[in-house]
């Protein structure tokens, strides 16, 4: 089994643990938060902390003990993104 990891530098948008059945518990971190935490630490825009958080942190799979990043939204917005990430 893999060991549940931390996302390095990225303590002040921790929000808590994620358990799921026959999987590992993995950190979840608050999206918004470290792109907020980007633009200032690394004096980014929003459009290029964006562009590093996604390809960079959120697409960076280091096995099951990858941290999660949680995007706060309604159900309604939710069911949206993921019928437009599957067409």
């Amino acid at each position: 089994m893999d060991k549940t990891l931390s996302a390095d530098g990225y303590d002040k948008a921790f929000l808590g643990v994620f358990d799921r059945v026959g999987q590992p518990t993995v950190f979840v971190y608050d999206y918004d938060k470290c792109v907020e935490l980007l633009m200032i630490s690394g004096n980014m825009s929003n459009e290029d902390a964006e562009e590093y958080m996604q390809f960079n942190v959120v697409g960076a799979w280091v096995g099951t003990g990858t941290p999660a990043f949680l995007k706060l939204c309604s159900i309604e917005d939710a069911i949206e993104n993921i019928a437009e990430d599957n067409d």
